[in-house]
């Protein structure tokens, strides 16, 4: 990885800094120079000693490397919370791709905690949120008070969505005015990924309900709004998922009574669309988009992290855009579990593509703060403040924690793709080993997953690696959904955890290959 060094004064901007220093004078009594030191104190994001030592302590994995937490805490938990609980796991402390458990041994996270940390634990780099802090730069903001951090990170998040060049300050305002469609130019700061997905189904409600009686009729009043959402190998809906509101899990085949009722109601129905079916989708889109019908909106990850890491191609996706957009149907690319893991960072640019709306969240903020965003077009710009805010939204650390993920993501663009092109390398060796085991390897780059034949064999392979501390889960409960086993390797990963994870599995599936009697 590229060596990178930032101060807040070269992240932030000079005039800036200079008033949270003086501030810090004034408010909290702070020496200036101490106040100017912390300003410019240049932090090296991922020093080298750093990654050495994490690579040093790969053969420690399992082992208890600290005395376990003597007294614990059950905590409150509902009833499925509980059952699900796994406290000898819950962190103590964190270092790079390594969690400390409460048990005192030494755990791999090999999900990047659920998406949550592309750069680890304690990334050097968001040593810069502990300098912002020291000198007084507050978190909480409101809606209408907006600060300066996340006004610039909504620039930058505008600015990298278009494929912009640093320092092309024009052609971010000409992006910014543009009224064209399919342009990504407005941000809404939110909490959460379903707060995101949920922001953009309202919006694209809009075209058809009025959000309140101020509102004009709105353009498709009286049509019947359908969204797509991807389909499971059942034929029902359960391959998408968008979020745990309770309009979005209507999407995904829940409420079942209440989704009936406004089916009946006539108020909103939804199509799934087979995976990867242009046929299919060309059908219901047509059948969905006539009469008293009206196609309101796709709604769509990349890779299905919920549904077997199943990818969607890209002349699929490229094609179903082309109709839907001459369709007047807007599409919301869900990047919350994608974004940050790729090249570029958003994985809709890789393929080509020009959503409305684009949801974004866990790898932008590291795992600091919960803080998604959605990206929107001036055209889909239609709620009032009220319709999709959220209070705490605005954070400015949270913010500050974008830029520095963003800042480490964009100098290491090629050393991102070279880690995610070599994993695939490496896995699909699994397959070729192991052919009568592993059916394939789904994903894409470090969002994979390892597909076998049969559930019972998914459950052993978690479970052998999860015995070594390995964290790798099985998703074998969705209806016909390809038994798989989820990874997200950080994207601070090197070549030698990659090959060392490599080597874990490939031994766990000897193993399983020796019980079996082959």
């Amino acid at each position: 990885m590229k060596k990178v060094e930032r101060s807040l004064t070269g992240l932030l901007g000079k005039p800036y800094m200079d008033a949270v220093t003086g501030a810090a004078a004034v408010l909290l009594g702070m020496d200036s120079g101490q106040a100017r030191k912390l300003a410019e104190e240049k932090v090296d994001f991922l020093p080298q000693e750093w990654l050495r030592r994490m690579d040093a302590m790969l053969d420690r994995v399992g082992e208890q490397i600290c005395p376990p937490v003597a007294d614990t805490v059950q905590g409150a938990p509902t009833n499925a919370f509980a059952k699900a609980a796994n406290s000898q796991a819950s962190p103590v402390s964190g270092f790079g791709y390594y969690r400390l458990g409460e048990d005192g041994r030494l755990y791999l996270a090999s999900k990047s905690e659920h998406y949550h940390t592309p750069m680890g634990h304690n990334f050097p780099g968001y040593r810069l949120i502990d300098n912002a802090r020291a000198l007084g730069v507050t978190n909480a903001t409101h809606n209408n008070t907006r600060g300066y951090i996340t006004r610039l990170c909504e620039r930058e998040l505008v600015r990298c969505a278009n494929g912009l060049a640093r320092g092309d300050v024009q052609g971010l305002e000409k992006v910014l005015a543009s009224t064209e469609r399919h342009v990504l130019n407005r941000v809404i700061n939110l909490e959460t990924g379903s707060l995101a997905c949920e922001a953009g189904i309202k919006m694209m409600l809009a075209r058809f309900y009025r959000l309140d009686k101020t509102f004009p009729a709105p353009k498709y009043s009286g049509k019947i709004p359908v969204f797509f959402v991807m389909q499971d190998y059942d034929g029902g809906a359960m391959a998408n998922y968008h979020g745990t509101t309770v309009l979005a899990q209507t999407f995904r085949d829940m409420w079942p009574e209440l989704y009936a009722g406004a089916e009946a109601g006539r108020l909103y129905e939804v199509c799934p669309i087979a995976i990867n079916n242009i046929e299919d989708f060309k059908e219901k889109f047509a059948r969905y988009n006539t009469g008293n019908y009206k196609a309101a909106g796709l709604i769509h990850e990349i890779i299905l992290m919920n549904y077997g890491g199943i990818k969607l191609h890209e002349d699929y996706l490229q094609e179903v855009y082309r109709i839907c957009h001459e369709g007047d149907t807007p599409i919301l690319c869900d990047e919350i579990q994608s974004c940050m893991w790729y090249e570029g960072m958003f994985l809709f640019r890789l393929y080509g593509l020009n959503p409305d709306f684009v949801a974004i969240g866990k790898g932008f903020p590291g795992g600091q703060y919960p803080a998604s965003r959605i990206l929107l077009s001036a055209e889909m710009d239609n709620l009032n403040q009220f319709g999709a805010l959220v209070t705490n939204g605005q954070e400015e650390l949270a913010s500050l924690a974008y830029l520095i993920t963003m800042e480490y993501a964009q100098e290491n663009a090629e050393e991102i793709r070279d880690i995610c092109a070599y994993y695939e390398e490496q896995a699909e060796t699994l397959k070729a080993r192991f052919p009568s085991v592993v059916e394939r390897i789904e994903g894409q780059g470090l969002l994979s997953a390892v597909t076998f034949r049969d559930v019972g064999e998914t459950v052993r392979f978690v479970q052998l690696l999860q015995e070594e501390c390995i964290d790798v889960s099985a998703q074998v409960y969705k209806a016909c959904c390809p038994p798989a086993a989820l990874l997200k390797l950080p994207l601070i990963a090197s070549r030698t955890m990659v090959d060392w994870m490599i080597q874990r599995m490939a031994g766990v599936l000897t193993r399983m290959k020796t019980e079996a009697g082959g």
